[in-house]
């Protein structure tokens, strides 16, 4: 088994990679005591049988020749759900893999379901029984057994085989450029800065007052920025709960800090706490932010419940038929907006998606298609061009 260690053993393994048409890759790390995950090992595999684990906490290891590497144009990156994955790199090395190819997004088109896991696809693609039981290790110990390493190599090896089925079926299918479409959005760059100023709309406020938000946006800031700072998860720093109660029943001073239940005892006379009061009075003079549901169009007129779910079963059954998860074509704001008749934003009426769904259900909202049982199955009918029925 190649274990990396050096600079010296990675400008090597890079220099054998370079001239791969791909190469697929895993990572292993850990964050559940830090805000930044720590990235504990990385594995890497490609065609000729090059199979490596590099140690990047290994004494002077520096990755950068691996980052310029990853920005390599030449050479398809595959990783699978590859999101936490990116999130490491652009943090650490300052890249976003590319060109990308996302296993698990690509089984989505191919019919394997809405998120389908390395395990079945290794089972499915590449006849291969993945052994589970060294999931749970603690990646940032050393000296790490045999069978972990094992385990984690196992993730990169078995993608190759994956990644070329994938492939192959795409390109049979014509359906290259769908997944092309997803995977240049995950390859945006906003997906992965953390900027504390919209730390707020992860707690997902069900309000627009304007008061409300502005203290909530600004201690959810000063959170953020402490976890930071500490590299300490966030909830470690103070708990979701605490926020939304201080935004709703704000404090003047610690004594009213120390008052709000989710507060730990002691907290509003410590730094942190004289800090959090600071930011609330600031929040005071700040203007608030637009509500999260400004983020969309206001719904002209609510959606009716009963076309929400012939939308839905439409979407289902002509998934089922192209093989493709439900949710990769359209979303629940989706389904809500063209129930609504606001089409503006609608993914789903434009390329491929509206091809699978979008035109139907445009038609089936027009009255021109309908959803009937057939031999004790839900079916898509089409309807005669004739004025419709309408009941009193």
């Amino acid at each position: 088994m190649r274990i990396v260690e050096t600079v010296a053993d990675l400008k090597s393994l890079v220099a054998e990679l370079e001239n791969t048409p791909y190469l697929s890759l895993d990572t292993e790390f850990m964050r559940d005591q830090t805000y930044w995950p720590k990235l504990c090992l990385m594995q890497v595999a490609a065609p000729g049988g090059i199979a490596a684990i590099v140690d990047p906490m290994a004494e002077g290891m520096d990755l950068a020749p691996f980052y310029r590497l990853m920005a390599s144009r030449g050479i398809v990156k595959v990783l699978h759900a590859a999101r936490q994955d990116i999130e490491i790199f652009w943090h650490q090395g300052g890249v976003i893999p590319d060109p990308l190819f996302d296993t698990q997004i690509a089984a989505m088109v191919c019919g394997f379901g809405e998120s389908a896991s390395y395990e079945t696809l290794a089972r499915k693609l590449a006849k291969a029984e993945i052994d589970k039981s060294a999931r749970f290790t603690d990646w940032s110990r050393r000296p790490l057994t045999k069978r972990q390493l094992e385990y984690a190599l196992a993730d990169v090896t078995h993608l190759c085989v994956i990644y070329e089925a994938l492939e192959k079926e795409l390109r049979r299918a014509g359906r290259e450029s769908w997944v092309r479409e997803e995977i240049e959005a995950l390859k945006q760059q906003d997906l992965y800065e953390l900027d504390p100023a919209n730390a707020w709309k992860r707690l997902k406020p069900r309000t627009a007052n304007r008061r409300f938000l502005g203290i909530l946006a600004a201690v959810a800031a000063w959170r953020e920025r402490e976890a930071q700072q500490r590299d300490v998860p966030r909830n470690r720093v103070l708990r979701d709960e605490a926020l939304l109660e201080i935004a709703a029943h704000p404090p003047a001073d610690a004594d009213g800090l120390e008052r709000i239940r989710a507060i730990p005892k002691g907290f509003a006379s410590s730094r942190m706490g004289r800090n959090l009061i600071e930011a609330i009075e600031a929040a005071a003079d700040a203007a608030p932010p637009a509500p999260l549901e400004h983020d969309k169009p206001r719904r002209r007129r609510d959606p009716s419940p009963s076309a929400i779910d012939l939308l839905k079963t439409l979407l289902n059954l002509r998934a089922e038929e192209a093989r493709v998860a439900p949710r990769l074509i359209a979303n629940a704001d989706d389904i809500e907006r063209l129930a609504s008749f606001e089409d503006e934003g609608v993914n789903a009426l434009h390329g491929w998606r509206a091809e699978v769904f979008g035109r139907d259900a445009i038609a089936l909202r027009e009255g021109k298609l309908a959803i009937a049982m057939e031999n004790g199955k839900a079916a898509v009918v089409e309807l005669e061009d004739e004025e419709p029925a309408h009941r009193a």
